[in-house]
């Protein structure tokens, strides 16, 4: 069991990810890979990310064991901002680190494999070929769902968020799914090892991760930033048989047509454009549309209840509504 132990500083300081973290995503996805559990979740992404899976991942799969630990430094705290800034993280790591989290793998268990070794004789010089690795592996298995990971990820904050709203960081950590305990002050989990994590000050990130299954993962130097990666409620990842373009097109494509077909293809890509919000302005640019024509759409959008709008200074300020929400997520408004 892993318990997170929490002072009054460290539930003041609780927060949510702001998107998903592709580096977790790409090496849980590893993970879910070589698994033949939660096949109806699965099964189709399986078959598709090894039918494009061309490039070179044995150095991924030396350093991603089945179960168990994995380096930290393949999952950087820098990944919360993006694909390039965790690879920039992970290409400037320090030698010592390198070659530290490189000896834990196989410890207490068997031998490190003969490609482990070879990295630990190499040692930063091998980190070219990794990220190589890396790359065609996201870009094969990752990045053509990445659409998709982002609306889950997106529901999920909404759903954590209406709880911190009604009951601040305690209902919030009461909110997660039930694999995480929340007994004040100490956050329990199921977990592969007994270990206790201390925050002591620092808070706690918390990253829902659209290829985490079954149980929640942490870092294991307890001195690097605390983050706690957790499954967010999942919805399959291709489009079911029966639906327009056939089996194995990532769900998003069809919402994005049906959008299209419900409300009309220009005022889909309006609604779209808002993102996390928008002047009339910059709506027009996004969309590639006049400044009258967007400010019709965003009238007509404001009117139906799909997009909310807020004057600021000398523009106004337009924003999707959670009805908008839903009807670009192809689900529905929670009551």
């Amino acid at each position: 069991m892993l318990r997170i132990h929490f002072t009054g500083v460290d539930l003041a300081r609780v927060r949510m990810a702001g998107r998903p973290d592709a580096l977790w995503e790409t090496i849980l996805s590893f993970h879910r890979l070589r698994d033949r559990r939660d096949a109806r979740l699965f099964g189709e992404w399986r078959t598709e990310a090894r039918s494009r899976l061309n490039s070179e991942t044995r150095l991924l799969g030396a350093l991603i064991p089945g179960r168990g630990y994995f380096p930290d430094f393949l999952t950087p705290v820098e990944g919360q901002y993006g694909w390039d800034v965790g690879l920039d993280a992970l290409r400037g790591i320090r030698p010592d680190r390198l070659r530290h989290e490189l000896t834990l793998l196989g410890v207490g268990t068997a031998p490190s494999s003969p490609r482990i070794r070879e990295f630990l004789d190499a040692g930063t010089q091998h980190l070219p070929r990794l990220m190589g690795e890396l790359r065609g592996y996201h870009r094969a298995a990752v990045e053509p769902y990445w659409t998709h990971i982002q609306a889950q990820i997106e529901a999920e904050r909404a759903a954590r968020g209406r709880a911190l709203l009604d009951g601040g960081a305690d209902e919030l950590l009461a909110s997660l799914p039930p694999m995480l305990r929340w007994r004040a002050p100490v956050l329990e989990c199921d977990y592969p090892v007994d270990r206790d994590v201390r925050l002591r000050g620092r808070g706690l990130l918390l990253q829902p991760s659209f290829f985490c299954r079954r149980t929640a993962v942490t870092l294991h130097d307890p001195e690097l930033p605390p983050v706690l990666v957790y499954p967010a409620a999942a919805q399959l990842v291709s489009a079911p048989a029966g639906c327009e373009g056939g089996a194995g097109r990532p769900v998003e494509e069809q919402r994005q047509r049906t959008l299209g077909k419900l409300v009309g293809h220009t005022r889909s890509v309006v609604l779209r454009a808002i993102g996390d919000g928008a002047t009339t302005s910059e709506l027009a640019r996004r969309a590639g549309v006049s400044l009258a024509s967007a400010s019709q759409h965003a009238c007509v959008m404001r009117e139906a209840g799909l997009v909310t709008t807020l004057r600021r200074g000398n523009a106004v300020l337009h924003t999707v509504t959670p009805l908008g929400a839903a009807l670009l997520k192809g689900g529905a408004v929670a009551s």
